[in-house]
C-alpha cells in the first residue's frame, strides 16, 4: 500500500463508530466521489471547460477536507490558480498529469479499504 493518506482508515473507522455496514458504505461513497472527480476533471480538461472543473472541485471539496486528502486538496487549489491566471495550456497540462497520479493513489488506498 502506498499509504500517502495514513489517517484515512482511522477517520473512516471513527465516523462509522463500530457500524461495519456503514463503514463499507462510507468507503464506497468516498471511492465513487474520487472516481467522479477524476472523470469530471478529465472531461473538463478535454473540453477546456473551466466551469465543469469548478463544479466538481466544489462538489468533492467537503469529502477531501473531511478525510484529509491534503495532497489532492493542494493539487486542486494549484489547478484553480493555474486556470485563473493562465487558463488551459502547458502549465495546466503539467498540473493535470500530477493530479491524475494523486487521484489514482487515493483511489487505490480507498479501494484497499472497501472490503
Amino acid at each position: 500500500m502506498n499509504n500517502i493518506y495514513p489517517e484515512l482508515n482511522q477517520r473512516i473507522l471513527e465516523m462509522a463508530d463500530g457500524d461495519d455496514a456503514f463503514r463499507i458504505e462510507l468507503t464506497a461513497a468516498i471511492y465513487t466521489g474520487l472516481l467522479e472527480l477524476k472523470s469530471q476533471y478529465s472531461e473538463g480538461r478535454a473540453e477546456k471547460d473551466h466551469v465543469k472543473i469548478q463544479l466538481i472541485r466544489h462538489k468533492i471539496k467537503p469529502t477531501i477536507a473531511m478525510f484529509d486528502f491534503e495532497l489532492l486538496a493542494d493539487s486542486l487549489q494549484q489547478g484553480k490558480e493555474i486556470l485563473d491566471s493562465e487558463g488551459f495550456g502547458a502549465s495546466f497540462d503539467t498540473h493535470f498529469d500530477a493530479f491524475l497520479q494523486l487521484v489514482e493513489m487515493a483511489l487505490l488506498e480507498v479501494e484497499l479499504l472497501k472490503s
